[in-house]
């Protein structure tokens, strides 16, 4: 069994541990991660990483966990900017999802990892999985969700259901998204402005 875990801010060998993992497994993925590898990233021993976690499977879900919490407050913070008023509905969205697919240097391990994630879907332990969507994604989700009824609530949209309305406008500019690709595209513009369109189409008010 671990040693219980210092309660208050983290120590510094366990904030090193967690940063040296995100390295490690944005780099090798889950699989072929080892603790031995970590270990050395973080400058601590194997059985200081033991000390803090029971082993690799509960370290990835720590780690996966906290860095998508971080990217979450990030794009929380992104939507907090552009939609907390609107004049106008497309533009303002359209300014919104450029704003929200600018790729994030400072959390370039962080999509290195989901990337990993997608390679290696079915290796992944799936409280991992469960850890990275409830802290991430549908954390991130839920909040554009709450925008958009917001905006239903004053007749700019026409939404049964604000949480697939949410998903909805995500998946039709995803692929313009770099900063989850880590590429960057030339035409992602007239790629957000045709999502934010068909989006508009099929929720605008008749």
């Amino acid at each position: 069994m671990a040693t219980p875990r210092p309660r208050g801010g983290l120590t510094d060998k366990r904030r090193a541990i967690l940063t040296g993992a995100l390295t490690v497994f944005a780099r090798d993925g889950y699989t072929r991660a080892s603790v031995d590898a970590i270990s050395a990233q973080a400058g601590v021993s194997t059985r200081t990483i033991y000390n803090h976690f029971q082993d690799k499977a509960d370290l990835f879900r720590t780690v996966i966990q906290e860095s998508a919490g971080q990217v979450a407050a990030a794009q929380i913070a992104i939507i907090e900017r552009h939609l907390h008023r609107i004049s106008d509905l497309e533009a303002d969205l359209v300014e919104f999802a450029q704003a929200w697919l600018t790729p994030m240097p400072d959390y370039a391990d962080h999509f290195a990892l989901v990337r990993q994630v997608d390679a290696e879907a079915g290796h992944i332990p799936q409280a991992a999985v469960d850890a990275w969507q409830q802290a991430g994604p549908l954390r991130v989700r839920r909040e554009l969700a709450r925008r958009l009824q917001g905006f239903a609530d004053r007749g700019l949209l026409r939404i049964e259901d604000a949480e697939r309305a949410a998903l909805h406008f995500s998946l039709l500019i995803s692929g313009a998204n770099p900063s989850y690709r880590g590429e960057v595209r030339r035409d992602t513009a007239e790629t957000v402005r045709a999502g934010v369109h068909a989006f508009l189409y099929g929720h605008l008010p008749r």
